[in-house]
């Protein structure tokens, strides 16, 4: 199944720890850019949860924010007997290098270092499977919203592939004809201008003409290409990039076909190809 690159969720969940509450959205973008922003008591999780949305999503610019509330009553502090360790073996180096410059430490200075206070009972490696579950959650809900839009999406693509192939096939119906009516033309001018054509000269010209003005092979990489979106569309996954580049072949294909009209009906349909891709193209920038 295809995804669109927009979507939004929201996720929350109770914990020993509190209440946990995640939202996730995405817009448009070439490459994925992910944003995160965690409470300072679950930043040590951050790596972890960079990978987890990684292996899920591939494209789109992401933000994930997540926020713990904690109950009022009862929440207590601890001290982080590592971190004081690390910081007071640092500040015995300072001093050491300072030798009597250095100024008294105060201790409040050294509890306001983030990681050395840490609320009573908020277990680190709990608390991170828990912040894991509940992203887990939110991305679940955030990937079916994506996977609802690409499939309108591809509703859509699907809709405009069925009137590219009609409009090939009455353009192949026009350029059937292309021979018959450019020796009319050329037979036309010539009793205008009152001169008389030899039958092969004319031949020879039709024949030019008409090689100038063949568009089978074009008509032909359009089908090719209409069949290929199709393919694409039905193996699912992200299929973005590779769409864009069809959705670019398709609108080459257009262009030569519109260079190489000769009647104003086929030259008509031709710009009705290369609105419809255009439009193709705009929504193929919205898939993942």
């Amino acid at each position: 199944m295809i995804r669109s690159m927009t979507a939004f969720a929201r996720g929350e969940q109770d914990t020993p720890f509190g209440r946990l509450a995640c939202e996730i959205r995405s817009v448009n973008h070439r490459y994925l850019d992910l944003g995160l922003r965690l409470p300072e008591t679950l930043r040590g999780s951050e790596a972890a949860l960079r990978e987890q949305i990684r292996a899920r999503v591939e494209r789109g610019k992401m933000e994930c924010s997540v926020r713990l509330e904690r109950p009022e009553a009862g929440t207590g502090l601890a001290i982080d007997p590592v971190s004081l360790g690390e910081i007071i073996a640092a500040l015995d180096e300072v001093r050491a290098a300072l030798g009597t410059a250095a100024a008294d430490t105060d201790p409040l200075d050294v509890l306001r270092w983030p990681g050395v206070v840490q609320e009573a009972g908020m277990e680190p490696e709990a608390m991170a499977a828990a912040l894991q579950a509940c992203v887990s959650e939110t991305l679940a809900r955030f990937i079916a919203h994506r996977e609802r839009e690409g499939a309108l999406l591809a509703d859509g693509l699907e809709m405009r592939l069925t009137t590219i192939e009609t409009i090939t096939a009455e353009i192949k119906n026009e350029a059937d004809g292309l021979v018959a009516a450019l020796r009319n033309r050329l037979r036309e001018r010539a009793r205008s201008l009152a001169a008389d054509l030899d039958p092969s000269r004319l031949e020879q010209e039709v024949a030019l003409l008409a090689q100038k003005a063949d568009v089978a092979e074009e008509l032909d990489r359009l089908g090719a290409h209409v069949a290929e979106v199709r393919q694409t569309l039905t193996a699912g996954g992200s299929v973005g990039r590779r769409l864009d580049f069809l959705a670019q072949e398709l609108n080459r294909e257009a262009n030569t076909l519109a260079s190489k009209a000769t009647g104003a009906a086929v030259a008509n349909r031709a710009v009705d190809l290369k609105v419809l891709i255009e439009q193709m193209r705009e929504q193929i920038q919205n898939l993942e």
